[in-house]
Formats: C-alpha cells, structure tokens, sequence
C-alpha cells in the first residue's frame, strides 16, 4: 500500500522543475510514494478540454454543409422542393422498410448486369472489325494476313501497358485476391475506382483479342469492387462499408452477382461464391447472393434481348 501525496515538490532534484511545469501546464500532476515519484495527466480536464474542442468541429463542420461551398447555398426550385420531397416519402415508405441491404444487392446485380452487357458489346465490336478487315483485303493475301494478326497483337500490347500503367493491381483474374480480402487482409488499393476502369478496359481489349480466355475470374474482381464503391458512394450504405462483417457479406454476394452476370446464372452463381470464397458460409447470405444474382442475371437478358436481338425462350407447356 503506498501514500500518495499530491503537489509536493522534491527540494535539491531534477523532478521539482518538472512538477512545476506540469502545474503550470494543468495536465501533469506530481505523484509522491513511498517508493518513488511519477507524473500523470490530469485526465479529468483533458477529456473536458478535448471534448470542447471536439464539439467546435464538429459545430463548424455542420455550418460549413449547411452554407455551402464558398458560404453560398444554392437555392432549389419549389419543383425541385417538391420532387426531394416525393422521393424521400418514396424512400421511407418502400425502400427504408425493406431493408437497406436488399436494396444495395438488387442496385448491385442491375449495375454489373449494365457493365457486363457493354463489355459484351466491345468485345463483338472488335470481332467484328477483325473479320470486316479480313474481308475488306480479299484481294491480298499477304495483306489478309497481317490484318488478322495485328488487331489481336495490338490489343494485347494495349492492354498490358494500359493496366500496368493505370493500376498493376487489376493484373489476373483475382479470386485468389478475393479470398485473402475476405479473410481479413487488407490489400492497398485492390477495390479502388482506378482498378475498376484498368480491370474493365483491359478485359475488354484482351477478350475482344480472340485470346481464349474467360470473364469469370475477373467478373468476381469487377464485382467486389463496385460493391466496395457503392456502399462508399451513397450515403444510405456507409454504414456497409464501416461495418467489417457486413462489408465481407456484401462481398460475398458480390462474388455470386459476377458469374450471375457472365453466364446469366444465378443459382450457378451462389454456388460458386460458396465455394470459393469463404471456408464458413453463413446460411443467412444464401437468399442475399441469390437475391443479387437473380437481379443480375435477370437485367443482364433483358439487356441482351432489347439491344442485341437474343432470342427469347418460351415455354412448351
């Protein structure tokens, strides 16, 4: 058991000067044992004082909002008024008592199903004009040739030095990536808005190519990433991104929305997000994959039938 006697100096040593400082300063005080002598914060007042400071920000950031940039609001029309208005009771009404997370996943699935079906799109646009400038040099061989191997040597080259360029990271198919993120491991700019344009535009150079190689893998990269920039993006989703549990089952489902939207199968989907992706999948991310899927698959043959004159599966019975 020690006696602690506070304020009292200690004549003739170097800890006296250091007692008085601290007074002055109103955060150290001197602690006298028995033993020995310490000094320590006053904690009481430096919460206080911390937590003033802390409420002046946050009042000038509130103010800094409610002004506006360079302190002039823009005023809205009353037709702008009133459709904010209409929207927020929408949102309320419908979208807030369902859930936010179903509306993330259904969001989710129609934004890969749009960005699948423009990659289809480039890809059969540079198809083609491979063949069309086959065809269009009929008369020389030579020339027929070196046509047809230099629009997939281009872009090879062009998708190589634009992804090592922009971002190295969109480098591979990155399902093993995946796993390791949705393990806990975070890797430094792997779902970042830079990745996704290198990840799309290369794919879509080196597909377009011939190569023989597929979009599963690198759908799943695609995927994850706009998950991670949807949820940072609307405000209605932060709450997703901050929260780690939450973001890996969003990043789950997101696996399952990009084979949903390369093959336009859902349960396939599911499937393979519990495969790989995790070693415990829970049962309660089973309907939110399904769900993101099936609105994937579902806008992605919608796209396909409207824009591209896919055929249309009817029944028998």
């Amino acid at each position: 058991m020690s006696v602690k006697f506070k304020g009292l100096p200690q004549t003739g040593s170097d800890d006296e000067d250091l007692a008085e400082s601290g007074q002055q300063g109103g955060y150290l005080a001197h602690e006298q044992t028995l033993m020995y002598g310490r000094y320590t914060k006053d904690l009481g007042r430096y919460a206080l004082e911390e937590a003033k400071k802390l409420k002046k920000e946050d009042k000038k950031v509130i103010e800094d909002q409610e002004s506006g940039s360079g302190g002039l609001r823009p005023k809205r029309s009353w037709v702008a008024n009133k459709c904010l208005n209409l929207f927020a009771a929408l949102w309320r009404n419908t979208f807030a008592r369902v859930g936010e997370d179903w509306v993330f996943l259904a969001m989710l699935g129609v934004f890969m199903a749009i960005v699948s079906f423009v990659m289809d799109y480039g890809i059969a646009i540079c198809n083609k004009a491979r063949i069309w400038l086959y065809k269009d040099l009929a008369t020389h061989t030579a020339l027929q040739y070196i046509a047809w191997v230099s629009l997939p040597v281009f872009l090879i080259l062009f998708s190589a030095g634009f992804v090592h360029i922009l971002a190295p990271q969109a480098v591979g198919s990155g399902i093993p990536e995946m796993k390791t993120i949705l393990r806990g491991v975070v890797l430094k700019e792997y779902l970042t808005f830079k990745t996704l344009i290198a990840k799309v535009i290369g794919l879509t150079a080196t597909l377009g190519s011939g190569l023989p190689l597929g979009k599963e893998g690198p759908f799943v990269h695609i995927a994850s990433i706009v998950a991670t920039l949807l949820s940072k993006a609307v405000t209605s989703f932060k709450g997703i991104y901050e929260n780690e549990s939450r973001n890996s089952e969003m990043l789950a489902a997101a696996c399952a929305v990009g084979v949903a939207c390369s093959f336009a199968a859902p349960i396939g989907g599911v499937l393979f997000s519990i495969e790989v992706t995790s070693v415990y999948f829970a049962v309660r991310n089973y309907w939110r994959g399904f769900f993101a899927a099936v609105c994937g698959a579902m806008t992605f043959r919608l796209l396909a039938v409207w824009f591209m004159n896919e055929g249309v599966y009817l029944a028998l019975f």
